[in-house]
């Protein structure tokens, strides 16, 4: 008898069921690990690219983690960047370079990144870049007489750069240097009439001197050799006449090389840059020794947006059916994150 009523107790009791666990709180923008993911990628993007300056971080828009398996993870980067006054070839580090004012006529870069995070190690798969110049509307209701982006290959660009040059390889007694490309370049008209140019250079095999004589023999140095530099001219046109040049060289820098244009041409301008204000970012790059095998599928890779929005909004409305005590305040979203600088 007494086995039957253990029996029928037994039964009775409740049973429980393992509860699985939460999954891990998705990341926010401004997280720590978001942060340290998205340092990975600047810095990944400045060390691919060939041409014009470098970029900081000014936001990231949205950061999307999807597990492989134990300590490793896919995570996917939206960011925002913005140029800084350090050319690519410079060996400032990029904490160093400041970002360009609004009023200088910011140029805006936009990334999608691919990593892998393995052991708490970041490594970048792949990325997607393009830039672009703020519009001319924006600047002028900010500065109505700030001189704007001109075309890197008007003709008073062309002329400025020109000049300049000559006026500086007429004057050195080191090694006669050559126009790699133009970085950018504005025009002002009022109050006076002045042409504002910045540009690479690169040192050659011969000295100024030896230039005099036969300047089609003058060539680049070798990688080995390199030397690199950077220009800015300013040429005043009306009301009097004058021209100012400063050119300083970085010295040899191993590893460092420059991505000679497709086609030569008398104006330092890769072909894609003609008739542009900014060098594009443009990168898109996959990295050949990712261990990630999809690294070259960094679009069709990344969550369907349909579905990110119909979770964040059944999140939202789980989250709404939550008690609240009078006074509170919601948290921010997690992302957009926080504006490092200015928005454009």
């Amino acid at each position: 008898m007494k086995a039957l009523v253990a029996l029928i107790l037994l039964v009775q009791l409740p049973i429980h069921k393992a509860v699985p666990a939460a999954p891990p709180a998705p990341l926010g923008c401004d997280d720590p690990e978001s942060e340290a993911a998205a340092e990975v990628a600047v810095n990944y993007i400045n060390g691919h690219s060939h041409h014009g300056y470098k970029f900081a971080l000014n936001r990231i828009e949205d950061i999307r983690v999807v597990p492989q398996g134990p300590n490793n993870d896919i995570m996917f980067l939206e960011l925002d960047l913005l140029e800084t006054t350090c050319p690519i070839l410079s060996p400032t580090p990029l904490e160093n370079c400041t970002v360009r004012s609004f009023a200088e006529h910011a140029v805006e870069g936009d990334c999608d990144v691919k990593l892998q995070r393995v052991d708490g190690t970041l490594s970048v798969l792949a990325s997607k870049c393009h830039s672009h110049a703020d519009s001319s509307e924006d600047i002028r209701k900010v500065c109505p007489d700030c001189p704007l982006l001109a075309r890197m290959n008007d003709s008073e660009v062309l002329e400025t750069v020109s000049a300049a040059l000559n006026d500086y390889n007429s004057k050195t007694t080191e090694s006669y240097l050559r126009l790699l490309e133009i970085g950018r370049a504005k025009i002002q008209y009022h109050p006076g009439h002045v042409v504002v140019t910045e540009f690479a250079v690169g040192a050659t095999n011969c000295s100024a001197q030896e230039a005099k004589a036969n300047v089609g023999a003058c060539q680049l140095l070798p990688e080995d050799q390199s030397n690199f530099g950077f220009c800015t001219a300013v040429m005043v046109k009306a009301p009097s006449q004058d021209l100012q040049v400063d050119c300083q060289l970085y010295g040899h820098q191993p590893g460092v090389t420059y991505a000679h244009p497709g086609q030569d041409t008398s104006a330092g301008l890769a072909p894609s840059a003609v008739g542009v204000t900014n060098h594009n970012l443009g990168l898109f790059h996959n990295n050949p020794v990712a261990s990630e095998s999809s690294s070259s599928e960094i679009l069709r890779s990344m969550l369907p947006a349909k579905s990110v929005a119909k979770r964040a909004v059944a999140e939202a409305a789980q989250h709404d059916k939550v008690p609240r005590p009078v006074g509170f305040v919601p948290p921010p979203p997690p992302c957009p994150g926080r504006i490092r600088h200015f928005d454009i």
